[in-house]
């Protein structure tokens, strides 16, 4: 595998991050609970992907591997997912009979976000057409390299449990898990500041 380098990927381009996670996400557990039709979820993923990890375009913390083979939004420390989006879309777009469980969820996440200050990664994928080669660590290392030189520890969950290994790989412990009815477990992982 070449390596790939890594850009920052401007708000201009936020539509072309958000299609390549919108394909990593494809076949998600947790995703394709809140959204098994396809014309579903290709219709409110991309809102759900914004309300989670838009604010990192304005932090300037989203990056790519080569033409958008991966990408990573982060947020800084002292920044937020936009938890009023996050709701507004559930309700409006996730069936009302998962309700229950979907909210239930995400008041365990928020209950179980650090309130150190820390790195947070909401959303990290690779187009599925170029995985299994490699760019997934090669973008986490990158990645790593920038947010360490703060030297705070880094915070994520991950909804599906194939990604476990590979955050495990680049020094991530799980934490806990966010469960309720029938949706999928959601794992929170914490990586020790370097």
């Amino acid at each position: 595998m070449t390596t790939q380098s890594l850009s920052p990927v401007a708000e201009s381009d936020a539509k072309r991050a958000f299609d390549t996670l919108v394909l990593a996400f494809a076949e998600d557990p947790v995703e394709r609970w809140l959204y098994p039709e396809a014309h579903e979820y290709l219709r409110w993923f991309p809102a759900f992907l914004e309300g989670f990890g838009g604010r990192a375009f304005d932090e300037q913390t989203v990056w790519r591997l080569g033409d958008f083979s991966a990408v990573a939004l982060w947020l800084p420390p002292g920044a937020e997912a936009d938890g009023e989006s996050i709701v507004a879309v559930l309700a409006e777009s996730v069936a009302p009979a998962k309700h229950d469980d979907v909210f239930s969820v995400l008041g365990q996440m928020d209950e179980a976000h650090p309130t150190f200050s820390h790195w947070y990664l909401p959303w990290f994928g690779v187009d599925p057409a170029l995985q299994g080669v490699g760019l997934g660590g090669e973008l986490m290392e990158q990645c790593l390299r920038i947010v360490d030189q703060d030297h705070l520890p880094v915070y994520l969950e991950t909804p599906n449990p194939r990604s476990l290994p590979f955050y495990a790989r680049q020094g991530f412990e799980v934490t806990g898990r966010a469960q309720a009815g029938a949706c999928p477990p959601v794992t929170f992982m914490l990586r020790a500041a370097h």
